[in-house]
């Protein structure tokens, strides 16, 4: 049986949508990997699988599956692919909209521009909510590796994000460095990795390694993770403009932490397809 797939993607971070609201759709590690691969498969850098709500006030919800086959927590770009594919789909309506993360609702709107701005809401700098086994000295963690220690700052925005300030941000050692951190003991659920050049307080450049999946041209959450971990620092100010290696994104947090932070970006549709189960 041939299964209906959208190919899609945020900033150049890339997905395969599947719409499984009415089918009996049931995907596993091996077909996630099977379908991520770019050689032998479709190819992307995550699987979004769109389900029926299970609250009321949504009006879908979605499973994330990284290319290695394990699920993620919250996927900020591919959310945005989610809207513009509802959008497509007329099942939106007026804006804002609700949908179902894995991490909990997700409400985001339909920009002039056509962009769509969500909520990604609060980051959590509890060692205990990213999860992170280090002990924190003050809003910084310390990690002994092979480049010697790193210095970073960790949040979880309803996944685990760590974060490195860099002044060389086209270091060809980062996707090493990240894929250590990814794997660590000390992060028991794995956990992305964000390296931040700062360009003012207005805008960084950032690249991310994401469990999971290694490094992506963009990353949502990671974004966001970066905005907050900065922000609470103070080393950007309200509204950052984050440059990832395939586009930009728009990160707002007045530093608030009962407050969600808003993120705004392009989500493209590029092929529809199909795949021989």
């Amino acid at each position: 049986m041939a299964l209906t797939f959208h190919k899609m993607h945020g900033a150049g971070n890339d997905f395969v949508l599947v719409d499984a609201r009415k089918s009996e759709f049931v995907l596993d590690a091996k077909l996630a990997s099977r379908m991520s691969d770019r050689h032998k498969g479709i190819g992307c850098d995550q699987i979004l699988v769109l389900r029926k709500a299970l609250q009321s006030d949504c009006i879908a919800r979605y499973e994330v599956w990284n290319s290695d086959g394990s699920k993620a927590g919250q996927c900020g770009n591919g959310a945005r692919c989610i809207g513009l594919f509802l959008e497509m789909n007329g099942d939106t309506g007026a804006t804002p909209f609700t949908v179902e993360s894995p991490s909990g609702p997700v409400t985001m709107r339909r920009c002039s521009d056509g962009e769509y701005e969500i909520e990604m809401g609060q980051p959590d700098f509890d060692a205990g909510a990213i999860p992170a086994e280090l002990a924190a000295d003050g809003d910084l963690y310390h990690l002994d590796s092979p480049w010697g220690t790193l210095e970073f700052g960790a949040v979880s925005m309803g996944n685990p994000h760590s974060l490195i300030l860099t002044r060389d941000i086209d270091n060809p050692e980062i996707p090493a460095i990240g894929a250590f951190i990814n794997g660590n003991a000390a992060f028991p659920e794995g956990c992305n990795v964000g390296f931040a050049q700062l360009a003012g307080p207005g805008r960084i450049h950032l690249r991310v390694v994401e469990r999971g999946a290694g490094e992506t041209l963009a990353c949502g959450s990671g974004a966001c993770a970066a905005v907050a971990i900065l922000r609470r620092s103070g080393k950007v100010g309200d509204t950052v403009d984050v440059i990832l290696p395939g586009g930009h994104l728009v990160i707002k947090w007045r530093g608030n932490e009962e407050e969600p932070l808003l993120m705004k970006g392009p989500a493209e549709h590029v092929f529809r397809g199909n795949l021989n189960e």
